[in-house]
Parts: structure tokens; sequence; C-alpha cells
């Protein structure tokens, strides 16, 4: 009778050294299961948990070990990102000021030529109006004197040649 209690007790032991074994790979450790899905609206849905009637593909692998410094990590990576938000955002501001005073100083310098074209132009009558209100005509010397005035302003502009 000792026999057989004995070859019993083996048969346990073994029995339960076998389902200790086994156990932990029955249990899923946590955290470790993320799954990929698209839903019904075409979204791609990232979940531990897929809803029953739907095929999912699992991704990654076990989640990776806390970090005691992950808060300061996350919180520093925002900053950066609002910060370089900030910064396109003030280089876009510039670019389009820098556009729209390219395009005053073109339309500007496009004006000055056209006057200075008008004032060039012998079989044109000018006139002034004088501090009474009173039209006088511009002679030559009164010309050249306001051509020298706007290719000055011109050049002051930095204006291009055309």
């Amino acid at each position: 009778m000792n026999r057989t209690l004995d070859r019993r007790t083996r048969h346990r032991l073994i029995a339960c050294a076998a389902l200790a074994a086994l156990l932990p790979l029955a249990v899923p450790p946590a955290g470790a299961a993320l799954y990929k899905w698209v839903d019904a609206n075409g979204r791609t849905v990232y979940s531990d948990q897929v809803p029953p009637g739907v095929v999912a593909e699992p991704v990654g692998g076990a989640a990776p070990a806390a970090n005691p410094d992950a808060a300061k990590q996350l919180a520093n990576k925002e900053a950066e990102f609002r910060k370089r938000q900030m910064d396109r955002a003030e280089d876009a501001k510039k670019a389009e000021k820098a556009r729209t005073d390219n395009t005053k100083l073109a339309a500007l310098c496009q004006q000055a030529r056209a006057q200075i074209t008008g004032l060039r132009a012998e079989n044109t009558v000018i006139y002034r109006l004088n501090e009474k209100g009173e039209r006088v005509v511009l002679d030559e010397v009164g010309r050249k004197a306001e051509i020298g005035r706007v290719e000055l302003l011109m050049r002051e502009r930095n204006c291009p040649p055309g």
C-alpha cells in the first residue's frame, strides 16, 4: 500500500508541476495585446479588446516598461511641438507680409515708371495745380525736375529696372 500511495503522490506532484508550468501561458500578460481593425465608418481602430464579429490583427509586442519620467518627457515633447507650431505660424505670417510688401512695391514701381514715361512724352501737355488751385502747364525744366524726383524715389525704394 505504501508503494501505491507513493505512486499516486508522484503522479499528483507531476500533474501539479505540469499545471503550474502551463498556467502562465494560459493568462496573457496585462497590457501585452494590442489589436488593429477598420470599423464600419472606415476608421482604423486600435484597442486591447476586439469586439465580437470583428477581424482584427495583433499589433506590436509587449507593452514597454513603465518610465518614471514619461510624464515629464511627454510634457517636453508637447512644449516643443507647440513651439514648432508657433514658429511655423510666425514664419508664415512673415512670408505673407513679405509677399504683400513685394506686391505693393511692384505696383508703386510700375506707377513710377508709367509716370516717367508720361513725363518724357513730348506730345503730351501736363498740368500741375499751384497753391491757389489753378492749373499750370509743366514746362521742360519742370518735367526734368519731376523725372529726377521720381527716379530718386525709385532708387530709394530699390525698384528693379524695368
